[in-house]
């Protein structure tokens, strides 16, 4: 850097660093400007540190919700069959009550009311869960909810009409579970 000689020869160095009377109000101005500028960054710290302390606490919180949504989603799939699993134990129930009374003289008439008693309750818990038999005869061919396991000949019967089942299919709540295993009429040769 190239300093500027001075302009008269009666000024010297010290005298220069000297502030004259104009200048001090100047130093007082920048003395206030920085101690504003200290209280503005000081400021600006306890924001930044508030932020901070909020972000922490956002971040904690999340991931006690996460933690928290993870345990009731294991739950969940835990006990989701717990009341089902409750409706079933009264079957498990009538089936050893009617275990039990094959035992005596009339075995077989016991065994297949207590059967038929079984299947009712059965049918009764299947459908308080939305579990609906699909048991299509006489029906037209449904490819969505029946698999065709042979055809037959048959002058009764349109063709593509469901003349028997074989095993019953299952719905839940209009879901197909398993599709009813059909014979399926055909036009006579």
């Amino acid at each position: 850097m190239s300093q500027i000689p001075p302009q008269n020869g009666d000024n010297t160095s010290d005298e220069a660093e000297k502030p004259s009377v104009g200048e001090q109000p100047v130093q007082a101005e920048n003395v206030d400007a920085m101690e504003a500028l200290h209280r503005d960054l000081q400021e600006m710290k306890d924001k930044a540190q508030t932020h901070w302390d909020q972000f922490v606490r956002a971040q904690a919180e999340l991931d006690n919700l996460r933690k928290r949504a993870e345990r009731d989603l294991a739950n969940a799939h835990k006990y989701a069959l717990e009341r089902f699993a409750n409706e079933l134990l009264p079957v498990k129930d009538s089936l050893e009550l009617g275990m039990g009374a094959a035992d005596g003289a009339d075995a077989v008439a016991s065994i297949r009311e207590g059967m038929e008693l079984t299947l009712r309750m059965f049918g009764q818990v299947l459908a308080k869960f939305g579990i609906e038999e699909v048991n299509p005869v006489g029906e037209r061919f449904d490819p969505e909810r029946h698999q065709a396991m042979t055809m037959q000949p048959s002058g009764e019967q349109p063709p593509n009409t469901v003349l028997g089942v074989m095993q019953k299919g299952y719905v839940l709540n209009d879901r197909l579970l398993r599709p009813a295993m059909v014979v399926v009429s055909k036009a006579p040769d």
